[in-house]
């Protein structure tokens, strides 16, 4: 599957559809609700693959080093992986992220199904970002393979465009 996007990708919510809903275990064992969060403010839900992987620490390291341009719109970040809550709380204490990273551990890769960003061969998640606008629907969206980075560019643009 992972040599064939379109097979997951395309069951992506496209923009201008409602996002899927989900509750996930962030690295300190709470519960965090799309659906919650949505209330207060919009969310950027950030699909990465592996914890303590090169291309994964870069693109989330980005966003911590950005994350006061994401607040100050008031746009909130999820970062979710296939890993489990201890590997991220050690990974969350280890690079100085702040903002939640949620396990979709169990059932395994469920949400990044539902999202249509997981990877049957390889056990994880596509890099999927979905701006999720406080309606609950997806304002901006973009889904590269595993081996692709996210510049940081492309969000501050879809921040800037919504």
């Amino acid at each position: 599957m992972s040599a064939d996007l379109s097979l997951s990708s395309a069951d992506a919510p496209a923009d201008g559809f409602p996002a899927p809903d989900f509750t996930l275990t962030d690295q300190h064992g709470v519960d965090c609700s799309l659906s919650d969060e949505l209330k207060q403010r919009p969310v950027l839900v950030v699909f990465y693959p592996y914890a303590f992987s090169r291309i994964c620490g870069g693109e989330l390291r980005e966003l911590q080093a950005s994350l006061g341009e994401f607040e100050g719109r008031g746009i909130s970040v999820f970062a979710v992986s296939c890993d489990p809550m201890f590997s991220l709380r050690v990974y969350a204490e280890q690079e100085g992220f702040t903002f939640p990273l949620l396990s979709d551990f169990w059932p395994h890769g469920g949400v990044a199904r539902a999202y249509g960003v997981f990877d049957e061969t390889k056990g994880c998640a596509l890099r999927g970002s979905f701006l999720i606008g406080q309606d609950g629907v997806v304002q901006w969206s973009v889904v590269n393979p595993i081996s692709e980075g996210r510049p940081l560019s492309a969000y501050l643009d879809a921040l800037t465009a919504h």
